[in-house]
């Protein structure tokens, strides 16, 4: 990733944190002081979304390509993906408990946030059963495709046609509409910009990572 955008990735990720924490949020019956994290809960799940589009977007790529390059790309930003949905269901779980009065609940778009972790989870699992490189890499892409299109249904259409407690499903007003005031706009934009920056860092060092241990093992075979 281009070095000025870095400085933006850190730059954000300090006025998220910060500003986060310390900048007057609306008084509202229930959320109180718990609307914060609202500047960490769903940017990392735009954060997820982004990075699981690049690896649907490398997936389809190899499929065309055939380049073993674009599988551990494909590959790497799915793991990122995973790691940021499971942080989003730790915040939104917490979250939960200080509003719904729970850790779990069943609501549809929480038990869809779930499945989408498992079908990724599978992924890994199919990477790791197959040992031909070309096989496991052509295979793995096919699934990528079929596990972007499970979470298109679980976290956006599924909740939209059915009754959700979250903000902008199931008739719920979204947070913009009645909550999400000028100064909290200032820091949530930014924090949005700042994860989704951060994931993709982390994408391309895993890429990197990748590349060293792969002229390693063929050094030494």
């Amino acid at each position: 990733m281009h070095k000025a955008l870095k400085v933006v990735c850190v730059l954000f990720l300090l006025i998220t944190i910060i500003g986060g924490l310390l900048v007057p949020v609306p008084r509202l019956a229930i959320l109180h002081e718990t609307i914060r994290n609202l500047f960490f809960h769903v940017p990392m799940w735009f954060a997820m979304i982004a990075v699981l589009m690049a690896s649907l977007y490398f997936s389809f790529r190899f499929l065309s390509k055939n380049d073993m390059e674009l599988d551990i790309r494909a590959e790497e930003y799915a793991r990122v993906g995973v790691v940021f949905g499971v942080l989003g269901l730790l915040t939104g779980s917490l979250w939960a408990k200080f509003t719904w009065g729970a850790w779990w609940t069943n609501d549809v778009k929480l038990n869809g946030a779930a499945a989408t972790m498992l079908v990724y989870f599978s992924y890994f699992l199919l990477r790791n059963s197959i040992d031909d490189e070309q096989k496991r890499a052509r295979i793995s892409a096919v699934y990528s495709i079929f596990a972007f299109a499970l979470m298109t249904v679980f976290i956006f259409i599924l909740p939209r046609l059915t009754d959700s407690l979250h903000p902008g499903n199931g008739g719920n007003p979204a947070f913009a509409k009645y909550d999400l005031d000028n100064t909290m706009r200032l820091i949530f934009y930014p924090s949005v910009i700042g994860w989704v920056l951060l994931a993709f860092w982390i994408g391309d060092l895993r890429v990197r990572l990748r590349r060293i241990q792969n002229q390693i093992e063929h050094t030494h075979s």
